[in-house]
């Protein structure tokens, strides 16, 4: 049963990074993952009222609720396994601070972290986890 969408920037070199690290550390294979280029990952974040073409955020989507920014972070954590748990403990942070240090980081993903020429490629392993179309 899936479990919930993380619809991330599929040329952002930090994004796709943290895609890797959900992979690696989730507490079971219930995450579906779409690139927000993708048409997937575009129809998601209009669904949610979210501008595909002007994403700062990843969203995790779980049920007919997302969550976009720290809050959903916070929200992943509880699908991650070992020290990625910790992620939760963000929540005793208010969330205008972590949001303010979120949106640091977002606004400077590329510059800090590059940019890729075309989103992330999975495995064929991993594949039918990427939702594209």
């Amino acid at each position: 049963m899936t479990e919930g969408i993380v619809v991330f920037d599929g040329l952002c070199n930090l994004c796709t990074g943290s895609v890797r690290f959900i992979l690696e550390h989730e507490k079971s294979p219930a995450l579906r993952f779409a690139p927000l280029q993708s048409p997937a990952g575009a129809r998601l974040m209009r669904r949610f009222g979210l501008d595909p073409e002007n994403a700062k955020t990843f969203v995790l989507i779980e049920g007919d609720k997302a969550y976009a920014r720290s809050d959903a972070a916070i929200r992943l954590a509880a699908h991650l396994r070992g020290a990625g748990k910790l992620l939760a403990l963000l929540v005793l942070v208010p969330r205008p601070w972590r949001n303010w240090f979120y949106d640091t980081v977002a606004r400077n993903r590329y510059r800090w972290f590059g940019r890729r020429d075309a989103c992330m490629a999975p495995g064929a392993e991993l594949r039918g986890r990427f939702i594209e179309e």
